[in-house]
């Protein structure tokens, strides 16, 4: 188990003290929210960066790609 200092203002310790935030429980409640939160947002920056590429060429494509450098190289060879 991990110990953790926090340094707040006054006012805002003395709030959260009345509010209960300071209960092991609402802390541990809130930090995990907030790494779930952090982790959702990480997983979405992460799918827009892949959106951003641009989409591979199928297989039926790359196919027709080589066939048609091949065409062309079978008629400069006897085009010269």
């Amino acid at each position: 188990m991990s110990e953790v200092v926090l340094k707040l203002p006054d006012d805002l310790a003395k709030e959260a003290a009345e509010l209960g935030i300071f209960r092991p429980t609402t802390i541990t409640s809130l930090i995990k929210e907030a790494v779930r939160r952090r982790k959702v947002n990480k997983l979405f920056e992460t799918m827009d960066r892949l959106n951003a590429v641009p989409e591979k060429p199928t297989e039926d494509e790359i196919a027709a790609e080589i066939d048609a450098y091949r065409r062309e190289k079978r008629n400069m060879q006897r085009n010269p």
